[in-house]
C-alpha cells in the first residue's frame, strides 16, 4: 500500500475448499445470481489458468472478500470480486485490484478485461478509477435481474 496507509487487516492466498463456506455467503449475499459451489471448486482446480484469491482477515480467520482472475498469456480476465458488507468502504476490493493488476503487468500481461453490469455504479466506479474503459457491451449476460454487461478493459504495458 502507499505511504501512509493503514496496515492491512487481512492476508491474500490462494483459495482453498476450506474457504468456500465464507466465499459462498459473500457470493450469496453480493449478487443476485450467485456462482453455485462447483463453479468455486472448478476454478480451485483449474490452476493452470484461474487463480482464485482470498483475503482472510488476520485476528478473525475468516474470509473477507475474495477475487477470481484468469491469466492465459498475455492477457488476462476478472471473474469475480466481493468483500463481505462488513468490510466494505475500507479500499479491500481497490487494493486487491490494484495488487493484482501490478502483479499481472510484471508477468508480461497486457490487457486485462472484466464484465460488470451498467446498474453497478460502485464497482464501474472503481474499474474507472484504476483505468478501465468501455471496450463495449455483450446483450442479456446477466439475468435475475435480466441486463446486458458493459466489457471494460485496461492496457497494462
Amino acid at each position: 500500500m502507499s505511504g501512509g496507509a493503514m496496515e492491512r487487516i487481512y492476508d491474500v492466498r490462494l483459495m482453498e475448499a476450506r474457504d468456500l463456506p465464507d466465499v459462498l455467503a459473500i457470493e450469496k449475499i453480493s449478487f443476485s445470481n450467485p456462482w453455485h459451489e462447483t463453479t468455486f471448486h472448478g476454478e480451485i482446480q483449474n490452476d493452470i489458468v484461474s487463480f482464485p484469491l482470498v483475503a482472510v482477515h488476520k485476528i478473525e480467520g475468516k474470509v473477507i472478500a475474495y477475487m477470481i482472475y484468469w491469466k492465459i498469456r498475455d492477457e488476462a480476465q476478472i471473474n469475480n470480486i466481493a468483500v463481505h458488507p462488513d468490510y466494505r468502504r475500507l479500499g479491500i476490493a481497490e487494493t486487491l485490484l490494484r495488487d493484482v493488476l501490478a502483479a499481472l503487468r510484471d508477468d508480461g500481461v497486457v490487457f486485462v478485461s472484466l464484465e460488470v453490469r451498467p446498474s453497478n455504479h460502485p464497482a464501474r466506479v472503481l474499474y474507472e478509477k484504476l483505468g478501465f474503459q468501455i471496450m463495449g457491451f455483450r446483450k442479456e449476460y446477466y439475468t435475475n435481474p435480466a441486463e446486458d454487461a458493459l466489457v471494460l478493459g485496461r492496457h497494462l504495458q
